[in-house]
């Protein structure tokens, strides 16, 4: 969640509801475990969540308890009433309650946050009571009780969380719960929630053959499988085809390049803790890349460039490297191998604007060709603060940079939002938040503007007067990477995919054994269209054969038997539930052709 996204849930009634019901389930536990020692319980962007120090593990039960006595609580209508107190008095109020002392102590002495953070400004110390539940808290909070509604709040799940996210601190037991503003919404989001398990992509992906991980390959290191193998390929058709419209040209890089080259970029320092150890060979350390545009730069410095050849764009799906904490590791979705939809451009000044909204452009017609209805572009923006340390220190080309993005997305009618420091270290950039079908938010791309790595590599061009200038660069990735990508489609069409990007697009089903060699040169006959086919020969009965398919989800099934055979025909079965019965072998192949070429979303 953006800050400015964050700053405005801050304000909303929404979190007001979600931050008094962490309180109230708080005092539910603490009357269940008068000895128990709470820490911080603050509303997070579905729910909320309470840390606690208790005598033993909380059970399922539990939890069922814990809400009965909030419900009573909510109905007793307790106004939630401030008071900003002393740190001493703040102390004597929470002396059996360590995590809050340690919490007072930061606020007193050096204005830090409940996760030891540094605040802009040191806070004033506060409280907040409900009933006889007293908690040191900043707000904000609903009026009274009675405003979270009974029938849309829900605890959800127990799980362990490390004091402060610190693991060398002491393990708590968190509770996390939902809440909302009425009954509808809550049912909404339970919805939302289960559909989300039925469509996770770590079950479909395994089910449907499309990506393992192995243990002894690595944590974070997808391996593909041929299901998953034909998905990429499809991806990396359908970039490429886009990509040779727009004026692109590919380019291939190594996997593995020396120090000194990312030195030389300016990457090292900031994104070292994020690549993976160098390896010593002749005496020179090598990385194995975290990134491609290093050495896209080298091509681009590579020969002279005129204004003429200007704008020059390059891409390429590298495979980068990088570094991922163990527990940030997440399926497809945080990865420590990935396939990045690549591409560099390099353009003048004049040219930056169009070149910038073309990218934007592929942006949405990819949206529009995954039925991707909802989505944000975030403007991420540098901080002051972070000059020299996170972000390239040159403050003047940061609001020049920050400034032409802005202007050509107002000029392209492209709704944004601003993100204060959140950019790439060396510029502005665009960030693409998408929404699933099933109303899920996954980041997926971005398009970002670097004025810091042309003058590092002394980029050049001659310009109409004959004198050198320097290019701007446009680092853009409108696919992500395949994993994410990837990821993303198997719970947007919760492995449905549309027929050209389905791995197996149909299927042939004899009905006995001596169909059989009519099934088979059915699929070699699709093959030979273009068509990924295949027949199922086994032995099992025509049922269980067509309900293996529906499992595996394929678009077409062509059931074969004695009728069908002796007419040279085929029925159809749709994976929508439509079929057609003994139709020309070539009607079917018209279809099947016609919405493969189409990329269409209907089959």
């Amino acid at each position: 969640m953006s800050q400015q996204i964050q700053e405005k849930y801050e304000e909303s009634q929404l979190y007001k509801i979600r931050h008094s019901a962490a309180h109230i389930m708080a005092q539910a536990v603490l009357e269940m475990f008068p000895d128990g020692k709470i820490s911080i319980g603050p509303p997070i962007e579905n729910g909320f969540y309470y840390d606690f120090d208790l005598p033993r593990n909380l059970t399922p039960e539990d939890l069922e308890q814990i809400e009965k006595r909030m419900r009573q609580v909510i109905q007793g209508k307790h106004e939630f009433k401030k008071k900003v107190v002393s740190a001493d008095e703040a102390r004597e109020i929470f002396k059996d309650q360590p995590y809050k002392i340690e919490l007072i102590d930061g606020l007193e002495k050096g204005g830090l946050d409940e996760y030891g953070n540094p605040l802009k400004e040191k806070p004033e110390i506060s409280i907040y009571q409900h009933d006889s539940f007293v908690d040191l808290c900043r707000g904000p909070h609903v009026q009274n009780t009675k405003e979270i509604k009974q029938d849309a709040f829900k605890l959800m799940s127990i799980a362990g969380a490390y004091w402060r996210g610190d693991e060398n601190n002491k393990m708590l037991q968190r509770i996390y719960g939902t809440a909302w503003e009425n009954a509808q919404q809550l049912k909404d989001h339970l919805w939302q929630l289960e559909e989300a398990k039925k469509r996770d992509h770590r079950k479909l992906g395994k089910e449907l053959e499309i990506f393992i991980f192995d243990d002894e390959v690595g944590p974070g290191l997808p391996l593909w499988l041929p299901n998953g193998g034909i998905m990429i390929e499809e991806l990396e058709k359908l970039a490429k085809e886009m990509e040779e419209k727009a004026g692109y040209v590919r380019v291939r890089t190594p996997v593995v390049s020396k120090e000194d080259l990312f030195v030389h970029s300016g990457h090292l320092p900031y994104y070292a803790e994020s690549m993976y150890p160098p390896m010593e060979i002749e005496g020179v350390k090598y990385y194995v890349k975290p990134m491609n545009c290093p050495m896209h730069h080298k091509i681009f410095a590579s020969k002279g460039r005129s204004y003429r050849d200007l704008p020059i764009r390059l891409a390429e799906y590298g495979t980068c490297y990088r570094y991922e904490k163990s527990g940030e590791l997440f399926g497809l979705m945080r990865v420590r191998s990935m396939q990045m939809n690549d591409a560099h451009m390099y353009v003048t000044e004049d040219q930056f604007e169009q070149e910038f909204l073309g990218v934007i452009d592929l942006y949405l017609k990819y949206f529009e060709l995954f039925g991707i209805e909802k989505y944000v572009m975030r403007f991420s923006l540098h901080s002051k603060a972070g000059l020299g340390k996170k972000y390239v220190d040159n403050e003047r080309l940061w609001l020049k940079t920050e400034d032409m993005v802005r202007r050509a997305m107002i000029h392209g009618n492209i709704p944004f939002v601003e993100a204060e420091d959140e950019a790439a270290f060396y510029g502005p950039k665009i960030d693409v938040q998408i929404w699933s079908s099933i109303g899920r938010e996954f980041s997926l791309a971005t398009n970002q503007v670097d004025f810091a790595q042309p003058a590092r590599f002394d980029l050049k061009y001659t310009n109409k007067e004959g004198n050198e200038e320097m290019p701007l660069c446009i680092h853009r990735a409108p696919l992500g990477t395949h994993e994410r990508m990837i990821g993303f489609l198997i719970e947007h069409y919760a492995g449905n995919f549309p027929v050209w990007l389905s791995p197996e697009q149909a299927r042939v089903i004899s009905i006995t054994d001596s169909q059989n060699e009519y099934a088979e040169s059915i699929a070699k006959q699709l093959r030979e269209n273009g068509i990924r086919a295949h027949a199922d020969l086994s032995a099992q009965r025509m049922n269980a054969k067509i309900r293996q398919a529906q499992l595996m989800k394929v678009p077409y099934m062509l059931v074969v038997g004695e009728n069908e055979m002796k007419a040279e025909q085929v029925s159809l079965r749709v994976r929508d539930g439509s079929q057609q019965n003994n139709i020309p072998l070539s009607e079917f192949v018209a279809r099947a052709k016609d919405r493969i070429a189409r990329r269409a979303s209907e089959l």
